[in-house]
């Protein structure tokens, strides 16, 4: 199985808020013709772009694991341990391992969700720009983690460019 093809069976994106997850996601699921699901819409109740109630741990991983076990797809975000569910059907592992400046300029050109006040967004950005420097599945340390312990074929992407690049050569490469 080439890399390419790999990406095309059942893809894991991880990385930080704003990094271009779902983007990407987009891209690989419009390419292969296979189902995207938003670990945001597993990890939150109500999740509908809007703000939600957090789930049962239990529930979301749960989740998570069902939507893994679907034949096809690509599945992202940035709860590493709802990636850690969904590892053990992965084929394909990409980590955009984007600077936090061109992860916040995404954030704020794409502005707080609906319901969301300037003080919540705030508190989100502060969150996010974390990622550097928390000690937990959903971090840096986390995500690098994951990244080391993926046996199969696996992408580092480390910025908005390389990260264009790759859609762009994927969509002008896969029939």
């Amino acid at each position: 199985m080439t890399q390419t093809t790999a990406f095309g069976l059942r893809t894991l994106i991880i990385g930080n808020s704003g990094s271009g997850k779902t983007t990407l996601a987009r891209c690989l699921a419009g390419v292969f013709q296979v189902p995207a699901v938003d670990l945001d819409r597993v990890h939150w109740t109500g999740w509908d772009g809007g703000i939600g109630h957090k789930r049962d741990e239990g529930i979301a991983r749960q989740m998570a694991g069902e939507e893994a076990a679907k034949p096809r797809w690509v599945i992202e975000g940035v709860y590493g341990w709802l990636a850690e569910a969904v590892m053990p059907r992965a084929v394909a592992l990409i980590w955009l391992d984007v600077p936090w400046g061109e992860c916040r300029d995404g954030l704020v050109a794409r502005g707080p969700w609906a319901g969301v006040d300037a003080a919540g967004f705030a508190e989100f950005l502060t969150w996010a720009e974390a990622y550097a420097t928390r000690q937990t599945s959903t971090s840096f340390d986390g995500h690098a983690r994951i990244f080391a312990a993926f046996a199969g074929h696996k992408m580092r992407l480390g910025n908005r460019s390389a990260v264009n690049a790759f859609m762009n050569d994927l969509t002008a490469n896969t029939p």
